[in-house]
């Protein structure tokens, strides 16, 4: 049973909520997000704080924490918004942003660029670091991921792309 569900979600001042029949949006400084709420649970607003009901079934407690772990990075999207760090390790390996295009230089025949989403915003402060904004955390994440899949880290020499966080287990070159 998740416990989760149980906790209320406080919105912020200048968080806009409006709650349809399934459809549940959050307004805010950095943006407005919508969400498809499932059938078993329900949503309730009493003054500055949501809350969620589940029917009495199993799958409806994950469905009703899941919904309300949603609406939470929803209403912090909204407010501060979120970021990612990658970093590029490699020779000749640089990343530059031109409007809403990165153009990435992996060590490829061909520069590689990729379109950015509507909602995702990168800035390049040094030409081996891309800093990635959204207020939507889900669409963040699989852009990075996208990003990182052009050249993963690999374990040799380390290069590649990586998250900021990313710890990469190095292993040792073939012995003689």
């Amino acid at each position: 049973m998740s416990r989760i569900a149980k906790y209320p979600v406080t919105l912020p001042n200048g968080v806009e909520v409006n709650l349809d029949s399934n459809k549940l949006t959050v307004k805010g400084s950095q943006g407005q997000l919508e969400i498809a709420i499932h059938n078993e649970v329900v949503v309730g607003q009493e003054d500055n704080q949501l809350t969620f009901k589940p029917s009495e079934s199993a799958k409806s407690w994950a469905m009703a924490g899941t919904t309300r772990a949603l609406v939470n990075n929803m209403v912090v999207g909204v407010t501060t918004g979120f970021t990612r760090t990658l970093e590029i390790n490699g020779v000749g390996y640089r990343a530059q942003v031109s409007g809403d295009t990165l153009n990435l230089t992996l060590g490829f025949s061909h520069p590689v660029e990729y379109k950015l989403p509507e909602g995702v915003t990168a800035e390049t402060p040094k030409n081996t670091v891309i800093v990635l904004k959204s207020a939507d955390k889900q669409r963040l994440g699989q852009v990075a991921a996208e990003i990182r899949a052009f050249r993963p880290p690999e374990p040799y020499k380390g290069k590649g792309i990586r998250y900021g966080d990313e710890q990469v287990r190095r292993k040792e070159a073939k012995k003689k």
